[in-house]
């Protein structure tokens, strides 16, 4: 079993590669909930829609959210009644989150409806919220505290990062399922997701962080891949993150950002100068071209990092 820990759209992309390089059923993929809020009354989870949509093939590759070929007519609607419909959510992305809200309302868990809609959509591999407790990421920024899609979306994350605040991690677990997938895993793979407002999320719920530990102590190899390429994110505010944070928006920032939770780190050729000094932090690099331009890119990446935890798994005493 190979688990990813994904979130946003460069962490659905290689979730996706890893789900073509990988037979069916081998691939587990833990996703941020944190940014998940309600919506004119219904529950959306847009780091789980973009995953669940890329794995799917369904995704629209030009923005790398939502449904290729939806339509805006409700939010249109809304508009006409004088709402201010910031956020996007299409008719057919719509329907998602209509059924989960109607699911989660008659009790299921939020990992059982995402196995149905999952299902329902062709989605072979194993996808898991990384908690069925709810968890509000809440970004404390220079304009004040900002729920994540207030500062992402509606003011397009332009205002200084100062910290971020998980609202209900407290009383929050991780998923069963996920537990359970990181005790049977052979690698975990850290997809190129914004550490601060992707993954952590992820490794704050109740025993995430010690079951990828568990993991790694157990044998199986932590990568990650960087989400920095050149001192640049591709898509999304993670090198401003890092940076107000006190760490280098580079792989060698994202390497110590990690600490001791990784064995590995897969960074692009335009940061290989850096690859010595993450090497004396004790995590070994792996140099190679890691833009996923398009789905063929994807499963490249996804092969030679999982080729690289392979050889990490190997070389261990």
């Amino acid at each position: 079993m190979i688990v990813a820990l994904a979130g946003g759209v460069g962490g659905a992309r290689l979730a996706h590669g890893l789900a073509r390089a990988l037979p069916p059923d081998s691939l587990s993929v833990i996703v941020n909930t944190g940014d998940d809020f309600d919506h004119y009354g219904l529950r959306v989870c847009p780091d789980l829609d973009t995953v669940m949509y890329t794995l799917a093939g369904l995704a629209n590759e030009a923005t790398g959210w939502g449904l290729a070929g939806d339509t805006d007519a409700a939010r249109g609607m809304l508009r006409r009644y004088g709402e201010d419909a910031w956020f996007w959510l299409g008719d057919r992305d719509m329907a998602t989150s209509l059924l989960r809200t109607r699911r989660l309302r008659a009790g299921r868990p939020l990992s059982q409806v995402t196995a149905e809609l999952a299902a329902a959509l062709g989605v072979t591999a194993t996808l898991l919220p990384m908690s069925d407790t709810p968890v509000a990421t809440i970004v404390s920024t220079s304009a004040g505290p900002l729920t994540f899609q207030e500062y992402f979306v509606r003011r397009r994350h332009q205002d200084a990062v100062l910290d971020v605040r998980l609202e209900g991690v407290e009383s929050a677990t991780a998923a069963a399922a996920a537990l359970a997938a990181l005790a049977q895993a052979e690698a975990v793979i850290i997809c190129p997701s914004n550490p601060l407002l992707s993954v952590r999320p992820v490794l704050s719920v109740g025993g995430m962080r010690a079951a990828v530990m568990g993991a790694k102590s157990a044998g199986a190899p932590v990568v990650a891949v960087s989400p920095i390429i050149g001192g640049r994110t591709v898509k999304g505010p993670a090198a401003g993150n890092l940076e107000a944070q006190g760490f280098a928006a580079s792989p060698l920032g994202v390497a110590r950002w990690y600490g001791d939770l990784l064995d590995g780190l897969a960074l692009d050729h335009a940061d290989a100068a850096l690859a010595p000094e993450i090497a004396a932090l004790g995590v070994r690099p792996l140099v190679t071209d890691i833009l996923m331009r398009d789905a063929a890119d994807r499963e490249r990446l996804a092969r030679e990092v999982l080729d690289f935890a392979g050889m990490l798994r190997g070389a261990r005493p």
